[in-house]
């Protein structure tokens, strides 16, 4: 599947080495000076393909991010995406990749320049660690930052890209031992860095950065926020976390990871050699990417983030109770039925289930009944093609892998006095089957205001839906953008549409999204018992 894999070992991503001589709008950060391009449809500017590290090739391989150490003079081009960074999935397989990747995008209103000082919303992508790229159009950010502008909020967008599977999460002894874990996650906090210096020369005010993901994404947001023990680098002054937080969805740990490391490293012959780290930065791309590559395009080894006890301290858990985070406003959510995502499929008996779970209290907590779980327009009735259990077990693993995570999220925050806006994704968009119903990464599309489905190359979120669909999306965009903008997500929204209200110690609420019926504030008591107890039980779950 990964025909579009280039190997870049001493060469850098087309464009950006290159002076330009086409006229366009012009930036000039630290290094040097960069032109893009404008685009008339949206009245915006593009800065795309922009490093903001050095690449990541030869003896920097598996190394941590390394900041820039070139300038230049003249005009560089800032016109095309480079390639995204390998990984090994659905996400991103349509676009080039390479291990030279480290780079982010800026996309503004044309009426922004220097010293227009405008909030930043900087998104960084899900796909569970292992896949996805800025680059992805379904995270276009033209539509959502046109809207910004219609509403009165403008913000200046940037997307980027990090290191993905083994080439930015490879763990064990060795790597832990030089201190170059956690790669990917180091890679995002340069980017927030580079921001930091440069975001001013696009007309973005440094002091006003808001970092922004979903699931792996979000999980990375959750864990900047965490990161250092809590410590306030500058970096950002608010978070949005769409279906991922501080607490990871599986143990923060690094089981297995070592035995998965020595396998690496005796596939591609380095198991003699004083420094198998050193030995892997120097085996050849197209070699050690088929060891990485597993079938049908997917990651043959499931490294991930750890607790490494430097960037991560420690599990996320346990520093939101003990309140070590940074104490900015934050905007976190769920979708309904993200266990459609997570949850086992095949299921039929509580014994089963007890097979999956290996834990009783659940099954009382997760009852035997058709009701629970996903969708609820599916009343009682079984669906036998997923399994009798099926709504059962998804109740249960939505919860796990996210719902119990979110709602331990927003209730720190309201601990230490902190702003939080919480929220449930009720929609189904038109991409994904009927019975998954408001499915994990649902509301993306309804985020960005992709009303064309840019992107979607399995249906089109939008396709023959109700107006009510489109206003939704609307009402979402510009509450994010007013977040962005004013920490308020209420701050660009017109008189007469529903108020969302922030979570409090004594009154814990969130806004449900919905375009069935108008979106409404309810208690955070969905699912309360079950979810209560598999908070209770964080420290078993190593999250």
């Amino acid at each position: 599947m990964l025909t579009t894999i280039i190997c870049l070992s001493a060469l850098w991503v087309a464009g950006n080495a290159a002076p330009s001589s086409i006229p366009g709008p012009t930036a000039q950060v630290r290094n040097g000076t960069y032109v893009g391009v404008k685009n008339d449809h949206y009245q915006q500017d593009f800065f795309l393909g922009m490093p903001y590290a050095q690449q990541p090739i030869g003896d920097l391989r598996f190394t941590v991010p390394q900041s820039l150490n070139e300038s230049w003079d003249g005009v560089h081009d800032a016109k095309e995406y480079s390639n995204i960074c390998v990984g090994y999935g659905t996400d991103s397989i349509w676009y080039p990749m390479s291990e030279a990747c480290l780079t982010l995008n800026v996309v503004r209103g044309s009426s922004a320049s220097e010293g227009s000082n405008l909030p930043v919303g900087v998104w960084i992508h899900g796909g569970g660690f292992y896949m996805g790229s800025g680059s992805d159009e379904r995270y276009n950010m033209s539509a959502i930052v046109a809207n910004s502008y219609r509403i009165g909020k403008p913000f200046i967008a940037v997307t980027l890209n990090y290191r993905l599977s083994a080439w930015g999460f490879l763990s064990s002894s060795e790597v832990a031992s030089s201190g170059n874990t956690n790669l990917g996650l180091r890679d995002q906090r340069l980017a927030l860095q580079w921001i930091k210096e440069n975001i001013q020369a696009f007309g973005g005010d440094p002091e006003k950065v808001t970092i922004w993901g979903e699931s792996a994404g979000g999980m990375s947001v959750g864990t900047h926020l965490i990161a250092y023990g809590g410590r306030d680098d500058g970096l950002f002054r608010g978070a949005i976390m769409e279906s991922g937080g501080s607490i990871t969805a599986s143990p923060m740990n690094d089981t297995g990871y070592q035995a998965m490391y020595d396998e690496v490293v005796a596939k591609v012959g380095c198991s003699n050699a004083a420094n198998t780290l050193q030995c892997l930065r120097e085996v050849p791309f197209e070699e050690l990417n088929t060891v990485f590559n597993g079938t049908d395009g997917n990651p043959a080894y499931s490294f991930s983030p750890i607790a490494d006890q430097d960037l991560v301290r420690g599990r996320g858990s346990v520093q939101l109770d003990q309140h070590e985070f940074v104490k900015v406003p934050i905007l976190a959510g769920t979708n309904t039925d993200e266990g459609a995502s997570f949850g086992p499929t095949g299921i039929n008996t509580t014994e089963q289930f007890y097979a999956y779970l290996t834990a009783n209290e659940i099954l009382d907590l997760y009852p035997d009944d058709p009701s629970q779980g996903i969708p609820a327009f599916l009343g009682d009735q079984r669906v036998p093609s997923e399994g009798y259990q099926w709504r059962r077990t998804s109740a249960y693993a939505g919860d796990y892998s996210m719902h119990a995570n979110r709602r331990r999220q927003c209730e720190a925050w309201t601990e230490t006095s902190t702003p939080a806006y919480c929220y449930r994704f009720n929609m189904r968009g038109a991409d994904v089957p009927y019975l998954s119903g408001a499915a994990h990464f649902e509301e993306v599309a309804f985020v960005f205001n992709n009303i064309e489905g840019l992107g979607y190359h399995y249906g089109k979120p939008f396709a023959g839906m109700p107006e009510s669909y489109s206003q939704l999306s609307t009402l979402m965009a510009s509450m994010w953008a007013s977040f962005i903008h004013d920490l308020d997500p209420n701050s660009g929204i017109k008189d007469g549409e529903v108020r969302w209200q922030a979570y409090g110690a004594d009154q814990p609420v969130d806004l449900v999204f919905d375009a069935n019926v108008t979106s409404y504030m309810e208690p955070d008591t969905w699912r309360k018992e079950g979810i209560d107890y598999i908070n209770s039980m964080a420290e078993t779950y190593w999250r």
